[in-house]
Formats: C-alpha cells, structure tokens, sequence
C-alpha cells in the first residue's frame, strides 16, 4: 500500500475517546460557513440578477417612437407610440399594442445610422 493512502485512512479515523472538540468551537465553524455561503450566494446570483433587473428597468424607461426592438416574443418591430405602461409597434404590415416588459432589446436607436 501506499504511504499517503494509509495516511489518509488514519485521518479519516474517529478521534481517540477524551479529545472531543469544543462544543461553541464546533458551532462557531458551523456559522463561520453559512456566513460564507450567504456571501457567495450574493456575489454569484443575487448581485448579477438586480444588476440585470436594473439594466432592464433603465432600458424600458428609454424607449422612444422610432426605435427598432425585439421582444420576448421574437417579433423585431418598430415603436409608433410609447404610453406609460404600453406602446405600439408596427411590423411589417401589422400594427401591435404589447406591454412594455415585453421588450427584450432595442437593436437600432431612432437617431443612429443602420450599419449593414
């Protein structure tokens, strides 16, 4: 067998009888790693999905008549109107009211130049 392997069976033990750990150290550890864990779950998915709502709310509050978008639903069109919770678009020979969380992304600006 190999030295390390039966190092690490002899760690892998129960400790001897009469050195057991300190009850409060014990539970000072424990909380030490839930507060870790919090802290991870924050910086890995809360922070990025506020971060993400935020973007989101800034770009609804900037849609403007003229702008071309797509929404959640696939349908690249252009704004018409823009009320406060609605707006109207138009699609090629269709003409749309949709709520205004249904944007996904504005692709073109009304002021900017088409690259192509």
């Amino acid at each position: 067998m190999d030295v390390n392997l039966i190092e690490t069976f002899l760690a892998m033990a129960p400790p001897a009888p009469g050195t057991t750990q300190d009850p409060k150290a014990q539970t000072m550890q424990f909380v030490g790693m839930m507060v870790i864990m919090v802290v991870m779950f924050y910086f890995v998915l809360i922070r990025p999905q506020s971060k993400k709502a935020k973007d989101h709310t800034n770009l609804l509050k900037s849609v403007k008549a003229g702008d071309r978008i797509l929404t959640t639903g696939g349908v690249i069109a252009t704004v018409v109107t823009v009320k406060e919770k609605s707006l109207t678009i138009r699609s090629a020979d269709a003409k749309f009211e949709i709520t205004k969380t249904a944007i996904a992304e504005i692709t073109e600006r009304s002021g900017e130049a088409t690259e192509s």
